[in-house]
């Protein structure tokens, strides 16, 4: 987790802003994360994993990101920092949703399917890696760019997870798996909004008064 303890070096953040390039990145990503979150939502009820209804929920939250990110790409860096914070406290929040889904889920004791949970995880895998791809020029860019490519990373990270916990769950014959891969997952999101708060809120006390 190099975005943790490292400081990116000093950029001209503003030579980013208007980036039509970006901008049709971002287009294509946002409809990648919505279509995704309609899969996932559906599959997650129907197989009754925490982690698959976790994943879908941060599908749900990336699509919303991204409509931030497009309406504030050509806007002063003040505008872009502020939307990027806002979208730090969304993934904190998600992280927080996540801890207590994956609680509810442990005192009930679900037993999710893991042959959904790995079906649905290769292909939300396939998706996020796409969007990783088509991202990663841009991970170095304001928090508002940094923003959305940690949100892809930490996806991609997350559909692996969901796939290990599928083994889980198939070899073992219990929920646990699928309880301890969301709690991670709330854990990466926790992190993830860490960092771009951090980042924006540096950016918003550099600006001028």
């Amino acid at each position: 987790m190099a975005d943790a303890c490292c400081t990116p070096p000093p950029l001209n953040l503003d030579r980013n802003r208007g980036n039509p390039a970006y901008r049709r990145v971002l287009w294509v990503v946002l409809g990648i994360n919505a279509a995704m979150f309609l899969a996932e939502v559906v599959a997650g009820l129907a197989a009754g994993s925490a982690s698959l209804q976790a994943d879908a929920l941060d599908f749900l939250g990336d699509a919303g990101n991204y409509v931030i990110s497009l309406f504030v790409v050509g806007m002063a860096l003040r505008y872009r920092a502020s939307a990027a914070l806002a979208k730090g406290a969304t993934m904190g929040a998600f992280g927080l949703w996540v801890i207590a889904m994956a609680i509810w889920h442990a005192a009930q004791g679900t037993l999710p399917s893991a042959l959904t949970m790995g079906a649905i995880g290769v292909i939300a895998l396939a998706a996020n890696a796409a969007s990783f791809g088509l991202l990663w020029a841009y991970r170095n860019g304001d928090a508002n760019m940094r923003s959305a490519w940690i949100c892809t990373r930490n996806d991609v990270l997350g559909n692996l997870a969901v796939l290990l916990a599928a083994l889980g769950v198939f070899g073992t014959g219990t929920g646990w798996p699928d309880v301890i891969v969301a709690s991670c997952m709330a854990g990466l999101a926790l992190q993830g909004a860490f960092v771009v708060v951090r980042q924006s809120a540096g950016e918003l006390k550099a600006q001028p008064a």
